[in-house]
């Protein structure tokens, strides 16, 4: 189980500063979509200079020319790219067809799908890397979680890896863990605290600590 960092609402200089307080306690770095749209590609690029053993995320949620977009963001430097389930299934097959020939990953967000089930299976068969399930930002502010979500494509899911984001903070984070996402992307549950390198070290224990302890 992993845990990515997402940085939304930093500049290239603050994310990068930010990044070197907690990179000891992190595997996966996200450039967040306002970043990109703020900064651009260079954000990606900059992050990946500064800290190579991390593996960066370029959260560009892709709808359209997804070939063409993964290909940019992986000369980039992105490890791995994000683009929306709602896209095209011709897009969705772009980007992974894209990434496998770069040598990167393709997470799949699943803001906004209605029937989860359905979709994941059909993501699944085209070969994604990553599945994940999202409360954005708008329904985090009236009380949803992707808990639930989570184990839905955990259900159906055979090939691709899940991850899970939206709202996760030390106090749901253990709910997030018994899921057994392979992947868990926290935000403001890391960047919002004042010991930022103390809520990530706590994080990373509890997901090795409780991910031990279901194992066993």
């Amino acid at each position: 189980m992993e845990l990515q960092l997402a940085l939304d609402l930093v500049n290239i200089p603050e994310a990068i500063q930010l990044v070197k307080e907690v990179e000891d306690h992190i595997d996966i770095v996200e450039i967040g979509t306002p970043v990109v749209i703020n900064e651009g590609l260079h954000a990606v690029k900059a992050m990946k200079e500064a800290f190579p053993n991390l593996k960066v995320l370029a959260d560009l949620k892709i709808m359209d020319a997804a070939g063409y977009e993964v290909m940019k963001a992986s000369e980039a430097g992105a490890d791995i790219i994000t683009i929306l389930a709602t896209a095209e299934d011709e897009s969705i097959k772009g980007a992974v067809e894209e990434a496998k020939k770069q040598g990167k990953k393709i997470l799949v967000d699943m803001i906004a799908v209605k029937d989860l089930a359905a979709r994941a299976k059909e993501l699944d068969a085209m070969g994604v890397d990553y599945i994940c399930v999202h409360t954005g930002y708008d329904l985090q502010a009236i009380g949803k979680n992707s808990f639930e979500d989570l184990q839905t494509i955990k259900g159906v899911v055979k090939s691709a890896k899940t991850a899970i984001a939206g709202g996760i903070k030390l106090e749901t984070l253990s709910e997030a863990i018994k899921a057994q996402p392979d992947l868990i992307i926290v935000g403001g549950g890391i960047t919002g605290q004042a010991d930022k390198r103390g809520a990530a070290a706590k994080m990373q224990q509890m997901m090795k600590e409780e991910t031990a302890a279901i194992v066993h």
